[in-house]
């Protein structure tokens, strides 16, 4: 079956999973039967889809008329053979008990259509032996979606060991068609990728405070601010639920050894019915407490505690990649996607240095004699050749590579910088500054390019702002600030300065940092959903990377220090009143939009655009020394062959084409 020959997807289960992948499969277009055993279980569900859409209406970010389409397309049901008689994909969301799976899918066998594809929601249970519950394991899949399906861009595809190629090829096509980024797991091996290297790092966190190693306080400041990952691992291990991930880590325990043994500390909450904020209390208390409130304090970090948790998720990398469950770029993927940290395991391993971790990890085994700190066979290999990536053969063409970036050439002489952390709303980190500085290098020595384009991934945000949790992971250090500060400020600044037009693309969140970015662009084009703000006095900040100068120069002062002033958020048709947007274009016609005006600007003279950027520059300091270079450029020009080839063109109603000569 192709992908296009697919129109009805049975959803199983209409909890928070069930209805949130019912309600990305009708946004997708496609008919949905939403099914739950109960009448009140199944229309709880629908109620929230038909919430949610609201929302996404009320924000800009559908439209009403799709919104109700949308809901038009789910059917709520409870009658399983009237669910799957017409499905084509089936996915099952059904709750994590292996009897509860193995009792659904004996009865969908009996009467979905021969042709329907079957995938599992599962986070945890094994693949093939759900597939076997079925008489069509060759097409049985995992499609492991994440909380919440609207909002998580990662689908986990993951064989099982029957499974046909064909039938990952078309779920990766139908996740994509979903507006999800999918991720194939080649093997079915407990936790799959994301749960894989999670779970074991909140259980060593718990391990380390069970055997006095540190203090939950220690491990929750050092894992959020010295190693940069989003929440501390108590933090997080009550917003996903103390329970959620000690099923996961008594599954894992069972499947595969004594390595997973949970933390008696784990066990303990699980017991006692402290799930974490969803109970009230867990590791943290958020009744009668201040709740997960990690406190930014460089005294607590401990590389002990960084070490081991480092070592814990080097191992479990080389584990996958070694087995090939995943390479070290789709284990990066799914947890950046997956998890939202700022960069993967394999690239945090290698940058602390994979032989070290090996080294720690084998010294932490020597002490404690616990099966966790166990090496796999491959850690040693990954050790010796010096990582998980292979740097020899990362720039074969001699040009960088990017992390936090995209370089392309979408269009004729033009290059576009794409800020590409779509699962931190492209929010900018230290590491994205340094990249962008390199990509602009890469761009102004390409002689063949006349214009750049600048995006971010995704139609969520251009930029939502500075990245906190990287850029202060160490500490709040006044003078590193003031650095950082004028770091920022000089490689925005590259972008007034680089030689050619420059065209900001605006679509979604246009935030602090990422304005400021923005505003250094010659050109900004928006769509109608793209929001733009300074909310940095919210913070109790200013802007930091040269919102307070360059701002009022577009807009005037007046403007300038209403938006910075009262951190509102401002649409794209005031931005376009204010003079700051230069043009505003609806969502479906957008990006080609952008292209075509980036080319537009890529086809005018480019010694003329050189002077004129440099005389425009300049004179906002000093207006006489902008009319200097004026007066030189024009000099400069006058009888260039550029100038020849538009007097021609114009005389001769024709075209120029201008070769910068």
């Amino acid at each position: 079956m192709e992908l296009e020959e697919v129109n009805t997807v049975a959803v199983l289960g209409a909890g928070n999973m069930g209805h949130g992948i019912a309600e990305v499969a009708a946004l997708a277009g496609y008919d949905v039967a939403m099914r739950d055993i109960k009448d009140e279980f199944v229309q709880d569900g629908y109620d929230k889809i038909e919430w949610s859409l609201g929302k996404l209406a009320e924000s800009d970010q559908i439209s009403e008329q799709d919104a109700d389409d949308a809901l038009d397309r789910v059917t709520p049901l409870v009658d399983l053979e009237e669910t799957v008689a017409d499905a084509d994909v089936v996915i099952e969301a059904v709750p994590e008990k292996m009897e509860i799976k193995e009792d659904t899918w004996t009865d969908v066998e009996a009467y979905a259509p021969d042709h329907a594809i079957f995938t599992t929601n599962t986070s945890s249970l094994s693949i093939t032996d759900l597939s076997e519950f079925t008489d069509r394991p060759e097409a049985f899949c995992g499609m492991h979606f994440f909380n919440p399906p609207i909002r998580m861009d990662l689908v986990e595809v993951i064989s099982g060991e029957h499974t046909d190629t064909e039938t990952l090829d078309l779920v990766e096509a139908l996740a994509e068609d979903f507006g999800k980024t999918p991720v194939r797991v080649r093997k079915d091996v407990p936790g799959f990728i994301v749960n894989r290297i999670l779970v074991p790092l909140m259980n060593e966190a718990a391990w380390l405070v069970d055997d006095g190693v540190a203090t939950i306080e220690e491990v929750d400041a050092t894992t959020k601010f010295d190693i940069g990952l989003p929440m501390g691992s108590f933090e997080l291990s009550d917003y996903v639920g103390i329970d959620v991930g000690y099923h996961v880590l008594d599954y894992m325990h069972e499947v595969a050894g004594d390595r997973y043994e949970p933390a008696p500390m784990m066990v303990e909450k699980v017991e006692n019915e402290e799930f974490g904020q969803k109970s009230g209390k867990g590791f943290y208390d958020y009744e009668d407490g201040e709740g997960a409130d990690v406190p930014m304090d460089d005294d607590l970090f401990s590389e002990t505690v960084k070490e081991r948790l480092l070592a814990v998720l080097a191992n479990e990398v080389a584990y996958l990649v070694g087995d090939d469950v995943a390479s070290p770029e789709e284990i990066d993927t799914a947890v950046k996607l997956g998890g939202r940290w700022p960069k993967g395991p394999a690239k945090f391993a290698d940058e602390y240095g994979v032989a070290r971790l090996a080294e720690a990890l084998e010294a932490a085994h020597e002490e404690s004699g616990h099966p966790r700190y166990e090496a796999f066979d491959h850690l040693a290999e990954f050790a010796e050749a010096g990582g998980f990536y292979d740097d020899d053969g990362a720039e074969d063409d001699g040009a960088p590579s990017f992390d936090t970036l995209e370089l392309t050439y979408p269009g004729e002489k033009v290059a576009q910088i794409e800020l590409s952390r779509p699962q931190q709303m492209n929010s900018i980190s230290l590491e994205l500054i340094e990249e962008l500085d390199d990509a602009i290098d890469v761009v102004d020595e390409d002689d063949s390019v006349r214009a750049l384009l600048l995006t971010g991934a995704g139609s969520k945000a251009f930029s939502a702002g500075a990245d906190f949790m990287s850029i202060a992971g160490s500490g709040a250090d006044p003078f590193e600030a003031v650095e950082l500060s004028k770091y920022g400020q000089e490689t925005f600044g590259r972008l007034e300065e680089i030689e050619m037009p420059v065209v900001a693309a605006i679509d979604g969140y246009c935030l602090g940092g990422g304005m400021e970015l923005a505003t250094c662009a010659d050109v900004r084009v928006a769509s109608t959903r793209a929001e733009f703000g300074q909310p940095e006095f919210d913070l109790g900040l200013l802007p930091g990377w040269g919102g307070t100068q360059r701002l009022q120069r577009i807009v005037g002062m007046g403007r300038a220090k209403e938006i910075i002033f009262t951190a509102e958020r401002f649409p794209a048709d005031e931005m376009e009143r204010f003079g700051f947007v230069n043009e505003v274009y609806e969502p479906d016609e957008f990006e080609d939009a952008a292209v075509e005006y980036a080319e537009k600007l890529a086809g005018g003279p480019p010694l003329a655009q050189r002077f004129a950027k440099r005389a425009m520059l300049k004179g906002w300091d000093d207006s006489d020394a902008g009319l200097e270079i004026e007066s030189m450029g024009f000099g400069h020009v006058v009888n260039s062959e550029d100038v020849h080839e538009g007097i021609n063109a114009f005389f001769g109603d024709d075209e120029p084409e201008f070769e910068g000569k």
